[in-house]
Protein backbone atom coordinates (compact mmCIF):
# COMPACT_ATOMS: atom_id res chain seq x y z
CA UNK A 1 0.00 0.00 0.00
CA UNK A 2 1.39 3.48 -1.37
CA UNK A 3 1.51 6.67 1.25
CA UNK A 4 -0.86 9.25 -0.70
CA UNK A 5 -0.07 12.74 -1.04
CA UNK A 6 -2.34 13.74 1.67
CA UNK A 7 -1.56 11.43 4.26
CA UNK A 8 1.88 12.56 3.90
CA UNK A 9 1.70 16.33 3.82
CA UNK A 10 -0.56 15.44 7.20
CA UNK A 11 2.59 13.77 8.74
CA UNK A 12 4.77 16.22 8.03
CA UNK A 13 2.92 19.75 8.54
CA UNK A 14 2.02 17.66 11.70
CA UNK A 15 5.75 17.93 12.77
CA UNK A 16 6.18 21.48 10.98
CA UNK A 17 3.64 23.52 11.10
CA UNK A 18 5.56 26.82 10.05
CA UNK A 19 7.40 25.43 7.20
CA UNK A 20 7.19 25.68 3.59
CA UNK A 21 6.34 22.09 1.98
CA UNK A 22 6.34 21.17 -1.75
CA UNK A 23 5.81 17.48 -2.59
CA UNK A 24 6.10 16.15 -6.16
CA UNK A 25 5.00 12.81 -7.26
CA UNK A 26 8.33 11.49 -8.80
CA UNK A 27 7.02 8.18 -10.59
CA UNK A 28 3.19 9.15 -10.53
CA UNK A 29 2.39 6.20 -8.47
CA UNK A 30 2.05 7.52 -4.93
CA UNK A 31 5.30 5.92 -3.67
CA UNK A 32 8.20 7.27 -4.89
CA UNK A 33 8.21 11.60 -3.67
CA UNK A 34 10.40 14.51 -2.86
CA UNK A 35 9.81 16.61 -0.03
CA UNK A 36 10.78 20.10 -0.23
CA UNK A 37 11.06 21.56 3.32
CA UNK A 38 11.93 24.94 4.51
CA UNK A 39 11.30 24.85 8.07
CA UNK A 40 12.55 27.23 10.95
CA UNK A 41 13.12 23.74 12.81
CA UNK A 42 16.08 23.44 11.14
CA UNK A 43 17.89 26.32 11.51
CA UNK A 44 21.70 25.59 12.98
CA UNK A 45 21.32 21.90 11.88
CA UNK A 46 23.28 19.84 10.14
CA UNK A 47 21.54 18.35 6.79
CA UNK A 48 21.73 14.58 8.42
CA UNK A 49 20.01 16.17 11.63
CA UNK A 50 16.83 17.86 9.39
CA UNK A 51 16.34 14.75 7.47
CA UNK A 52 16.56 12.40 10.94
CA UNK A 53 13.66 15.06 12.03
CA UNK A 54 11.69 14.20 8.81
CA UNK A 55 11.97 10.48 9.02
CA UNK A 56 11.21 10.50 13.18
CA UNK A 57 7.77 12.93 12.00
CA UNK A 58 6.68 9.82 9.56
CA UNK A 59 6.52 7.78 12.36
CA UNK A 60 8.35 4.63 10.69
CA UNK A 61 6.45 4.64 7.79
CA UNK A 62 9.25 4.96 5.39
CA UNK A 63 10.35 1.88 3.66
CA UNK A 64 6.85 0.39 4.50
CA UNK A 65 4.19 2.38 3.33
CA UNK A 66 6.73 5.12 2.12
CA UNK A 67 9.06 3.52 -0.16
CA UNK A 68 11.24 6.24 -1.43
CA UNK A 69 11.61 9.62 -0.58
CA UNK A 70 13.83 12.30 -1.85
CA UNK A 71 14.26 15.23 0.62
CA UNK A 72 15.28 18.69 0.39
CA UNK A 73 15.79 20.58 3.40
CA UNK A 74 16.85 23.92 4.65
CA UNK A 75 15.96 26.75 6.86
CA UNK A 76 14.71 30.14 5.84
Amino acid sequence: MAMDRETLEMHLREAFPEAEITLTDLAGDNDHWQAEIVSPQFSGLPRVKQHQLVYAALKGKMGGELHALALKTKAP
